[in-house]
């Protein structure tokens, strides 16, 4: 058998930061699409203890790659101060995301820091984390002490040989589960978990979740398997449409849609009938919904993206070291957004022939889900 080989190139390029003075009139910006700022995912390292194949290929990050050494992660008082100008600019959500965040040392602290913020209504942020849930038995407690609201755990099956098979490292699913029970036993929630669908891999544990998880207020949400990245070897016939997710569940329990919690949510809701709680479906691929984004992300290392699918970014750290005031931050950012108008999602088969052609997509561990 052929040894599979990828291709690597160096997805984190840089755009020129805005020039002073660039930003537009206006306390919280828009872009172009007019969508506004309102949630920030910040990645607090770009390591992770998993292996899953669409996000970090063990083939691709073995022992030999490169991550970025601990000197160019932002710090936890560089993080805060960027977060604190996010949300002056209207961001009222914050998500800890990475790699894997649990894996940053004391990331706890950081919670508490980012806990002390406020929005410009003068509200507490809404702060939560998203986590493969192998270290959240042991860290859930101190999480919620120093002020984490709420946990998405990412769970792709139920089954445990599918499990191990799916995380690449072995580890047991019945972990993951305890670190679930740790975080409701300490009021982290709601907690939301995050299957990841590819056909044929893992479609066949849609309905063993979902029965697992009816009736305990935890939502269950399916993704479609996405073309983040350059390694993850994405194809089109492994996605399976949420369409096709709804109808397999609508086959074992009856399901009406509901309305959308809130303006820009990622995911479609739908109830059980029978009173059993709520799912959601995220259909980037096959029913985008780019045109209500409001989500800006951060990377470890204090770049920013403003598309998941995104093949550059800016470096805000180059400011933040660079001997910038709060005032001349605030106006990159705010220019930054003001020009975006990333809508990848609806123009995939033209932008995935760009990036064919020399652009490659920043990887998901880099910057978070």
């Amino acid at each position: 058998m052929a040894e599979r080989v990828i291709p690597l190139v160096d997805a984190r390029a840089v755009r020129p930061l805005p020039a002073a003075g660039a930003r537009a009139s206006g306390p919280t910006p828009a872009d172009r699409l007019g969508r506004p700022l309102r949630d920030l995912r910040i990645s607090v390292t770009d390591r992770c203890n998993f292996r899953c194949s669409y996000c970090m290929p063990k083939e691709v990050f073995d022992k030999r790659y490169a991550f970025l050494p601990h000197a160019a992660l932002l710090s936890f008082e560089e993080v805060t101060r960027l977060a604190r100008l996010f949300l002056q600019l209207g961001v009222r959500k914050l998500r800890l995301t990475g790699g894997e965040p649990l894996l940053r040392k004391d990331v706890e602290r950081l919670v508490g820091m980012l806990a002390a913020l406020r929005t410009v209504d003068g509200k507490p942020p809404d702060i939560t984390l998203t986590t493969n849930g192998s270290l959240l038995a042991r860290k859930a407690r101190a999480l919620k002490d120093a002020g984490l609201q709420r946990v998405t755990v990412s769970l792709d099956a139920l089954d445990d040989a599918v499990f191990r098979r799916m995380n690449d490292v072995d580890f047991p699913v019945a972990d993951v589960l305890q670190g679930i029970d740790a975080a409701r036993a300490a009021g982290l929630g709601p907690i939301k978990v995050n299957m990841v669908v590819k056909r044929g891999t893992n479609d066949h544990e849609i309905v063993p979740l979902a029965e697992h998880f009816r009736g305990t207020g935890i939502v269950l949400r399916f993704i479609e398997f996405m073309d983040v990245g350059a390694t993850n070897g994405w194809r089109m016939d492994e996605v399976l449409p949420s369409a096709t997710v709804i109808e397999r569940l609508q086959q074992v329990h009856p399901l009406a849609p509901l309305e959308a919690a809130a303006p820009g949510e990622t995911a479609e809701r739908w109830r059980y009938l029978d009173g059993g709680g709520e799912i959601g479906v995220i259909s980037s691929v096959t029913r985008p919904f780019c045109r209500d984004c409001n989500r800006a992300r951060l990377s470890t290392e204090g770049r920013l993206y403003l598309c998941l699918f995104a093949s550059s970014g800016y470096d805000l750290r180059e400011l933040l070291r660079g001997g910038a005031d709060d005032a001349r931050i605030a106006d990159a950012i705010a220019a930054i957004w003001q020009q975006r108008d990333d809508r990848y999602s609806e123009q995939r088969q033209a932008m995935a022939a760009d990036t064919g052609r020399g652009a490659r997509r920043v990887e998901m561990h880099y910057i978070g889900g």
